[in-house]
């Protein structure tokens, strides 16, 4: 091997280097890029999804319940009130002067 070869090595050598870089880096980019998303969003078994699904759904049937029952607390509540409030009652007065 002589001098001659040189020559032809070295733009050889530049000339992968370039291909390398420039195939190289986007093909890195993209996976690397891959790897951070499926780090972000971690893969659910689907039986801790169905789980989930059917918690939710108990979680909104409570909740309408808790909604029923104050709601019928609200009412009580108010029947007590007007029961207790003076102006509601005739007075035991009214009731003796009464024909």
């Amino acid at each position: 091997m002589g001098p001659e070869w040189i020559g032809l090595f070295v733009p050889l050598g530049i000339m992968a280097t370039v291909v390398a870089i420039t195939v190289g880096k986007p093909a890195v980019n993209a996976w690397a890029k891959k790897i951070e998303n499926e780090s972000r969003r971690p893969a659910i078994p689907g039986e801790v999804l169905t789980r989930l699904e059917r918690m939710e759904q108990s979680i909104d049937a409570i909740a309408v319940e808790v909604e029923r029952i104050s709601e019928g607390q609200r009412f009580t509540t108010k029947l007590l009130a007007e029961s207790r409030d003076p102006q509601a009652l005739p007075s035991p007065s009214a009731k003796e002067n009464a024909p």
